[in-house]
C-alpha cells in the first residue's frame, strides 16, 4: 500500500475529522494521500437541500476548483495544504464558510497562479466526474468521505470518527479499515452518533 485516494468535502465536519486521522495514519504507515473531490453539490443534486447548507456547498466547490487546478499542475501537496487551511479556518477557528475568501486562501497557500481557479467553472466538469467516480467505486447510498486504494481499486465510505485518532491508534484503525474494505463480502458497519463532531 503506497497511496490512498481521499475523496473529501471541505464544508463537511465529519470529512474534516477523517482527513486529520488519515494524515496521522498515513505518516505512521509511510503512505501518501491523493487529495480528490467529493462535491456535496453533486452528491445532493436533485435532492431538497436546506437553505443554510447551499452557500457553504458553493464555497466548498470553490475549494474543489482550486484543489483540482493545483493537482492538474502536479501539486497534490498544495491541494492538501489548501484543504487543511480551509478546515483550520472553518472548523478550528470557527469562521463561517461563507466568510472565507477561497481565492485569497489559494493565494496564501499556493501563490497568485491559483487564486483565479476559485471562480473558474471550467473545473466543474472534472469535479463532477471525480465525485461520480468515487461513488461508483464505493457503491450507492454513500457520501463523503470516501477512501480508495489498491490495484484494482476498492473503496469505502468513512470511517466517520470523532475525535480523530492519532499516532499508533490512527495507524491501527487504518489497518482495520483497509482489511475490511479489501474483503469483497464486507459492506457496512455503523452505530448512531450521539455527540457533535469533536475537532480536538
Amino acid at each position: 500500500m503506497h497511496e490512498i485516494d481521499f475523496y473529501g468535502a471541505p464544508p463537511c465536519p465529519w470529512t474534516w475529522i477523517t482527513s486529520r486521522w488519515l494524515i496521522s495514519a498515513a505518516e505512521e504507515r509511510d503512505i501518501s494521500i491523493a487529495w480528490r473531490n467529493c462535491s456535496l453539490a453533486v452528491l445532493n443534486e436533485g435532492k431538497p437541500v436546506p437553505e443554510q447548507y447551499r452557500e457553504p456547498m458553493r464555497i466548498g466547490d470553490q475549494v474543489h476548483r482550486v484543489m483540482t487546478a493545483m493537482r492538474a499542475d502536479s501539486r497534490n501537496d498544495l491541494a492538501g495544504a489548501l484543504y487543511t487551511a480551509f478546515g483550520e479556518l472553518h472548523f478550528v477557528e470557527g469562521v463561517p464558510a461563507t466568510e472565507i475568501d477561497v481565492a485569497g486562501l489559494a493565494l496564501s497557500v499556493g501563490g497568485l497562479e491559483w487564486a483565479d481557479a476559485a471562480n473558474d467553472d471550467l473545473w466543474d466538469l472534472h469535479i463532477r466526474e471525480e465525485t461520480e467516480a468515487a461513488i461508483s467505486l464505493a457503491g450507492p447510498d454513500v457520501g463523503a468521505p470516501i477512501l480508495a486504494f489498491g490495484d484494482p481499486q476498492v473503496a469505502i465510505f468513512g470511517p466517520v470518527v470523532s475525535p480523530a485518532p492519532t499516532g499508533a491508534d490512527a495507524a491501527k484503525l487504518l489497518d482495520q479499515v483497509i482489511a475490511l474494505a479489501s474483503d469483497p463480502a464486507f459492506f457496512e458497519l455503523k452505530r448512531g452518533r450521539s455527540e457533535p463532531p469533536n475537532f480536538s
